[in-house]
Order: structure tokens, then C-alpha cells, then sequence
């Protein structure tokens, strides 16, 4: 009898510890503060989809990319260093008119609210252009506004991927080939620092490369054999252009 009684109550805890851990597991998709319901309670509701913090968030990036990188353009065109600044700051110009207007109907039809000036930091970099000449100006202008354009690219594609709004949506496309082709533009003038990108960019970042290891021998390692596509395929698609050299400088 003991020995039952002494099994009966073994099973009795296990089964208890069993639901103890099972429970949390059950009941995380209900409980506040997962991503999920941190997402549900930041969104609206509107006629185009549910408008998340994100999305807003993206609306204000926008309208204040526009305020201190389309008088950064116009003064690159007054200045004129050379024809690659030139260049990219007439780039800056035409697409942060349209995509700014762009920004503002949609933010008008989603009742957000959006500033009017650039941040104390955009300011700062304008400041900078400003106190620059020569050489010393075209660097500033193509590193500081190629590393804008990189950080808010990052933010434009993860808006596309997950936005459940329609106007969010078609402006992260029209935002997304704006900020490419100004990033394209301002690589063209030759004067972008690209290891000092990477550098900034490791020193912000939390994880670890996932990349493969370094050949152990030291060589170069062989460039794989590519896939043969078999007789029976069709494909449509064409590869894009190489990327244009950049502009020579005067």
C-alpha cells in the first residue's frame, strides 16, 4: 500500500511539473507583451490597412530625409565642385521633391503628423557642408549623405516586408528606388569611403558574421563550378547592366 501510494504521488508531481512548464507555452500567443500583441496595440486602423509604429515611424524618416538632404542637393549644384557632385546633388534635388510630396499626401490621408525641420543632428551635417570647401566639401558631401542614405535604406526594406499597409507599401517601393539611385549617384563621384562604412557599420552591429571561414591554406579559394541549366529551360529575365564606373574628377 505504501508503495502504491508512494508511485501515485511521484506521478501526481510529475504530471503537475509537466503542466507547470506546458502552461507558459499554451498561453504565450494570449499574453501581453509578446511581439505580436506589442504589435496589435501600436497599430490603427484605417481604410488602406492596419498603420503600425513602424509605419509611422518610416512616414517621419521620410519627410525629415527630405529636409536636409534636398538643400544639401541644391547646394551642391550652386557650388559645383565637379560634374560627379553636381551630378548627385541634382538627383537629391528631383527625388526628395518628389518622394517629400509623395510622404505628405499619404501622411495627410493617414493622419500622422510630420515635422517641419531637420533634426539637430541633420542640421549639424548641413552646418558642416556649409563650413567646407574644395576637396575637403565634396568628401563631407558624398560620405555623410551616403551614410544617411545607407542607414535609411536598411529601415525602407524592413518597412516593404512587413507593412500591412497599402499607401505604406507603394511609398517604401518609391522610396526604396530613390534612396538606390542616390546611393548609386553619390558612389559615382569617387569620393565615398567605403571602408569607413564598413568600419561604422561593424562597430554598430551586434551580431556575429555568419559567413564562411577563411581557406585554412591562405589562398585564394576556388570560385565554384556553376549549375548547368538543363536543355529543357526557358528564362526571360536578363542580367542587369555592371554598375557604372564613377566620374572622373577634375
Amino acid at each position: 500500500m505504501r508503495r502504491i501510494n508512494g508511485t501515485a504521488l511521484i506521478i501526481a508531481a510529475l504530471v503537475a511539473t509537466l503542466g507547470a512548464l506546458a502552461f507558459p507555452v499554451w498561453s504565450y500567443a494570449d499574453r501581453s507583451g509578446t511581439g505580436e500583441a506589442d504589435l496589435n496595440a501600436s497599430s490603427v486602423a484605417t481604410r488602406w490597412g492596419p498603420l503600425s509604429a513602424t509605419d509611422r515611424d518610416f512616414l517621419v524618416k521620410v519627410r525629415l530625409a527630405g529636409l536636409w538632404e534636398l538643400p544639401a542637393g541644391q547646394q551642391a549644384i550652386e557650388r559645383a565642385p565637379s560634374e560627379g557632385v553636381r551630378l548627385a546633388g541634382d538627383h537629391l534635388v528631383v527625388g526628395h521633391t518628389d518622394l517629400d510630396r509623395r510622404a505628405r499626401d499619404v501622411a495627410a490621408k493617414l493622419g500622422v503628423e510630420l515635422p517641419n525641420q531637420p533634426s539637430e543632428q541633420q542640421q549639424g551635417w548641413l552646418d558642416e557642408l556649409t563650413a567646407a570647401s574644395g576637396q575637403e566639401y565634396e568628401q563631407k558631401f558624398a560620405n555623410l549623405l551616403r551614410a544617411a542614405h545607407g542607414k535609411v535604406f536598411a529601415l525602407i526594406a524592413q518597412v516593404r516586408h512587413t507593412t500591412r499597409n497599402s499607401l505604406i507599401r507603394q511609398l517604401a517601393s518609391d522610396a526604396n528606388q530613390t534612396v538606390l539611385d542616390h546611393i548609386t549617384m553619390l558612389e559615382r563621384t569617387g569620393f565615398v569611403d567605403f571602408d569607413g562604412l564598413a568600419r561604422d557599420a561593424a562597430a554598430s552591429s551586434t551580431a556575429g558574421p555568419s559567413g564562411p571561414p577563411v581557406s585554412s591554406g591562405g589562398g585564394v579559394p576556388q570560385v565554384p563550378v556553376p549549375v548547368t541549366p538543363s536543355a529543357d529551360q526557358s528564362f526571360t529575365s536578363r542580367p542587369v547592366p555592371p554598375t557604372m564606373a564613377p566620374l572622373p574628377q577634375p
